[in-house]
C-alpha cells in the first residue's frame, strides 16, 4: 500500500510499503478515507526529533476518519463497515493512567502517538491507504454519517484539545481572553470560547489571512510581528492585562507572549506542542502575580472524544470551514510544504488516498 514516510527535515514522501495487517486481538484493520497534518506534524516535519527518527522507515500522520475493514476477536465495539476516528495516542483503557483521565500517559502503550516513528511507540501512522489500531475499543469513536469526513478527523486531535483548551481556561462570563496562536486548532478553541460569553477577546498571530478568519468572527486581531504588539493587546483591558491567555503554537516566545501580557491572578492555558528543553521562566514573577500556568500539549484527547463530536453534531464548531486545499496521499509531500510554509492563504490540509 502506500504510506508517507519520514526520510529526514523537510523530506515527507510517499512510497508503497508492506500493506498492514491484525497481529493481536485488541487490533483492528482500518481504511483510510481521510486525514490531515496537525500543528504538532510540523515539529517532526522541521526535524525536531531527526536524530531519533528511523529514517526511511518511520510512518506520519495522526488525524483520522476511516472505514473499518477487520477487527480481532477481542473488539466488541466494532465491526467491519463502521465509519470511524480515534484519538491521536493510543491507550489502553484498563491501566491507572486511563482510569484516571491521562490517556495520553497509558502504562501499556508507553505514551505511543500514531505516526511520530520510533520515539513514540513505532506505531503505523494516518497517512497511508491503511493503518491498524492497537486497543481499539478503547480509543476509537463512530462517526455518525451526519458529520463530513473532513470534520470528523479533527476528533483525533485539533477539536478534544480546542474543548480541553477552553476547560483549562475556564472563561467566566465577562471576562478579558487573548489567544495565541490562530491556526486550526486555534481557531476551533476561539469558536468554543466565544459560545462561554467572554467581555472581550483579542487574538494573536503572525500570519496575515490567520488574522483575516479571526476578524471575520467579530474578534480584535492584532499582528504580533508589530513592535506595539504588547502595547496595543493590552490597551484592550486597559492596561490591566487579561484574565484569561489561551496558548496555541508551541513555542518558548509564544509562552512568554502570554506570560506578558496575564493579569495578577490570571491563568495562561498553553496548549501548544514545546519540543524546546528549556525555558527561562522567571519564578519569582510568577509567584507574586499569583498566575495560574496550565501546560497540556500533550493531550489526553480521548476523555474529549464525544463531547467534541457533540459539538460538531450541534454546530457549535465546523472545522470544515478550516480545510483550505486538497491533496492527494501521492502528493503528501506538497500538503507539509504548503501547510508548513502557510503559502497560497493555507488553513489545514485534507489528504485523501
Amino acid at each position: 500500500m502506500k504510506a508517507a514516510i519520514y526520510y529526514g527535515p523537510e523530506d515527507i514522501r510517499c512510497t508503497d510499503i508492506p500493506d498492514p495487517s491484525i497481529h493481536a486481538h485488541h487490533e483492528m484493520l482500518v481504511k483510510v478515507l481521510a486525514t490531515s497534518i496537525c500543528g504538532s506534524d510540523l515539529h517532526l516535519y522541521r526535524g525536531a526529533l531527526d536524530p531519533i527518527m528511523e529514517k526511511g522507515k518511520s510512518q506520519t500522520g495522526h488525524e483520522l476518519i476511516g472505514e473499518v475493514l477487520d477487527v480481532g476477536r477481542a473488539v466488541g465495539r466494532f465491526k467491519p463497515g463502521d465509519r470511524i476516528s480515534m484519538a491521536y495516542s493510543a491507550s489502553c483503557g484498563d491501566c491507572y493512567m486511563c482510569h484516571v483521565g491521562q490517556t495520553a500517559h497509558c502504562e501499556t502503550t508507553q505514551k505511543a502517538v500514531y505516526g511520530f516513528g520510533v520515539p513514540f511507540g513505532n506505531l503505523n501512522g494516518t497517512h497511508a491507504e491503511a493503518l491498524v489500531i492497537p486497543y481499539a475499543d478503547a480509543h476509537t469513536i463512530k462517526i455518525p454519517d451526519g458529520i463530513s469526513d473532513a470534520s470528523a478527523l479533527t476528533l483525533s486531535c485539533n477539536m478534544p484539545s480546542a474543548v480541553i483548551a477552553n476547560q483549562l481556561a475556564n472563561i467566566q462570563p465577562g471576562e478579558s481572553v487573548a489567544l495565541v496562536g490562530c491556526g486550526p486548532t486555534g481557531l476551533m478553541t476561539l469558536d468554543i470560547a466565544l459560545h462561554r460569553g467572554p467581555g472581550r477577546i483579542v487574538a494573536l498571530d503572525k500570519v496575515a489571512h490567520r488574522l483575516e478568519a479571526v476578524r471575520q468572527k467579530g474578534v480584535v486581531a492584532i499582528n504580533a510581528n508589530r513592535q506595539d504588539w504588547k502595547d496595543k493587546a493590552l490597551a484592550e483591558t486597559g492596561g490591566r492585562g487579561f484574565d484569561k491567555v489561551i496558548e496555541v503554537v508551541g513555542y518558548p516566545e509564544t509562552l512568554q507572549m502570554c506570560l506578558d501580557i496575564v493579569r495578577p491572578g490570571g491563568t495562561v492555558a498553553a496548549i501548544g506542542v514545546f519540543c524546546d528543553s528549556s525555558f527561562n521562566l522567571n519564578l519569582a514573577d510568577v509567584f507574586l502575580r499569583n498566575i495560574t500556568l496550565h501546560m497540556n500539549g500533550f493531550a489526553n484527547v480521548q476523555p474529549y472524544m464525544w463531547e467534541a463530536l457533540r459539538m460538531l453534531e450541534r454546530g457549535i464548531v465546523d472545522p470544515q470551514n478550516y480545510f483550505s486545499h486538497t491533496f492527494a496521499l501521492s502528493d503528501v509531500d506538497k500538503a507539509f510544504a504548503t501547510f508548513n510554509n502557510k503559502s497560497d492563504s493555507a488553513m489545514k490540509m485534507l489528504i485523501k488516498p
